[in-house]
Parts: structure tokens; sequence; C-alpha cells
């Protein structure tokens, strides 16, 4: 068989974010047409990094299927053809959101799943946190399922922990793979070995050893927010690699107030990342000693904003490109860890090899 021969499979990222998912489904081979995405703050991190990819600003719930398929010239009933839906998720997650103010998310998945009925493509791809599963019928999942059964897909679903398939951080998260090209389940492909901490960061993968406050203006981004003399006493007291809070619980003048009595709490806070472990998931935090086990394992500060990055298994070449440093977070916290989507994509592929 000579590859060249096989059709291209081309794929729309609904919810494209800063590109994660498309990145990762380019690196398996597949081509990106276009990305999806409702914030504008996307587009320069997006464009920058999907090449020959168009983005397309627009609200899901807005956007008409036939205005679409006119944009991107798209065929329905396309065996090459992949949509992609990894909505905002907001609220189905277990960690502590303001559900009022993510409400308007939660009916992202139906709206996707009109396209999906709409152009009927080769292959779905749905990636999410756990809790769309844990909660299939008010989500929508299950009824999507459902539809997706009786139109001859077969239909993958599971929650997965990226850090089995090459990232080097423990995500759980909630990943629908479904294909009517062949009767087969498609699972994303695991990696041989799991990556820890040691593998991404630290001076011997190119990280200088820099302080709280550092700045760097290149788009290596190796840059980290300052902190208080007071935040800055206690990380000192924190043991290195995998140390937490509790070194400076006896302490009375760096005790946290709201921790007083209540040692046991939330003990991730302020807590170093172990060397030789994955890393805690990446939110759109992790620039914060105080949201989470986000510390150095030995320096005194947060996580930079690249280390972050590539903790969520993107290159170090990717450009993000926002106002802020918590702006550039949250387009990595909230995204998809490439490596994990590309190994999603090569199962895709691999399917659709076996079949011609």
């Amino acid at each position: 068989m000579k590859v060249k021969n096989i059709p291209k499979i081309k794929a729309v990222d609904f919810f494209c974010g800063g590109g994660g998912m498309s990145y990762g489904m380019q690196n398996s081979g597949i081509q990106i047409v276009a990305g999806i995405d409702y914030e504008e703050n996307c587009r320069a991190t997006y464009e920058a990094n999907i090449k020959k990819a168009k983005f397309i600003k627009a609200d899901v719930f807005e956007l008409k299927e036939e205005e679409l398929e006119k944009t991107l010239k798209l065929k329905r009933n396309d065996d090459e053809l992949l949509l992609i839906g990894c909505s905002p998720c907001q609220f189905w997650s277990i960690i502590n959101t303001d559900k009022k103010k993510s409400q308007e998310s939660k009916n992202l998945l139906v709206e996707f799943e009109r396209f999906v009925r709409y152009f009927n493509p080769g292959y779905v791809v749905v990636e999410n946190v756990p809790g769309v599963l844990r909660k299939k019928g008010e989500s929508g999942l299950e009824a999507f399922i459902n539809w997706l059964k009786s139109n001859n897909y077969t239909v993958h679903f599971k929650v997965h922990n990226t850090s089995e398939y090459g990232v080097p951080q423990n995500r759980k998260r909630f990943t629908l793979i479904a294909n009517r090209i062949t009767s087969d389940e498609l699972e994303p492909i695991k990696a041989n070995k799991k990556l820890n901490v040691r593998d991404v960061i630290g001076e011997e993968n190119g990280f200088i050893k820099i302080k709280a406050g550092h700045k760097d203006e290149s788009d290596f981004n190796h840059s980290v927010p300052n902190v208080s003399d007071l935040t800055l006493k206690r990380l000192k007291k924190v043991k290195k690699d995998g140390g937490n809070r509790l070194s400076f619980a006896n302490i009375p003048e760096l005790q946290l107030d709201c921790f007083k009595g209540r040692d046991n709490s939330f003990k991730d806070t302020f807590g170093r990342l172990w060397w030789d472990k994955p890393s805690p998931t990446i939110t759109t935090k992790f620039f914060s000693v105080s949201n989470g086990r986000f510390v150095h394992p030995d320096e005194n500060r947060a996580l930079s904003i690249r280390e972050g990055a590539s903790l969520q298994s993107f290159p170090k070449s990717y450009k993000f490109i926002g106002t802020s440093m918590s702006s550039l977070a949250r387009l990595i916290g909230n995204a998809v860890p490439p490596e994990y989507a590309k190994r999603v994509g090569q199962a895709i592929i691999k399917n659709h090899m076996n079949a011609i």
C-alpha cells in the first residue's frame, strides 16, 4: 500500500481555543481545515501555530450548518471528514466554579451534535471533563451516543488519564471517538512509557533557574508572577520535591488563617511538584502558588508560563500570544494536550488505512 494514495482526513475543530487539539491532530497527519471559537483572544495564538487552517470567530449557538458548509466547502456524508468538539467544560467540572456564569456553556455538546447530524462525517471526536459522563443524561451525552449508534457509528467513550499517552501530567479526560467507516472501536494509542516532570522541565531541559517575578520578553515565555515577602518565607519552608504547606503549618506567623485547625484541607495549596511523578492537572491558575500543587520542585516560585505549557506537552516552539500572564495561562490550562490529541488522531488514521 502506498501511503500517498490514502485520502487525507480533514478536520474542523469546534471550540478550538489556542489550538492544542488542532496541533496534535495535525502532527498525526490529519489536515485541519478550520478552528472555530467564540473568543477573539484565541485567534492570534491559533493562527500563529496552526498553519493553513482558517480561524472562524463564531458563536456556535448562532452558526448555521449551511453557512459552515459554504464557507469551508465541506461535503455531507464525507468519509474523510472529522468533526471535533471540545466544548468549554466549566459547568461539568468538579473544580469549584461559578456554575451560574458557566450555565450558558452546558448545552454546547447539544449544539455540536447539530453539526454532526447535518454533515454525517466519517469520524467524530469529543473531549471533555469526566463530569459530562457522570451526568450523561443532563449533559446531552447519552442522547448523542444513542444517535451515533443508531446511525451506524461504532462509538468508544471512556475517561482516560493523559499520563498514559505521552503527557507528563495526571489529567483525566472524557474522550469519545466515533467512526462509521469500520466496526472497530477506536481508542487513543498509548505511549510506551510514562513521562514525569523531570523529563520536560528543569535546567537539563533548557529552563534556567529563575526567581519569582522573572519576566521573559521572548517567545519562550519563561515568566512567572512575583510573590509577597510573606509568601516567599512560606515557600522557603516547603520541602523540596513534593513538599506541601504542612511544612509551615506549625509556625504561627506563616500559617494561613483559613487553614488554622484544618490541616487536612486542600493540602496541595503551596505544594511542590515531584520530579519523578507526572504533574497534577494543569489548570488555568497553574502560575499561582495558592491555587494548587503548582510550586516548582526546587525553586521558590510557581511554574512559569512555558513550564506549564511543557507539562501540557506543547513544544517549546509553540507561540502563546496574549495581553497578560493570566491570559496565556488560560490558553494553556484550557487546552487539550497536543500529544494526547496526536494519539487520538493516530488511531483514526490507522483505522482509515485499514479500511482502504
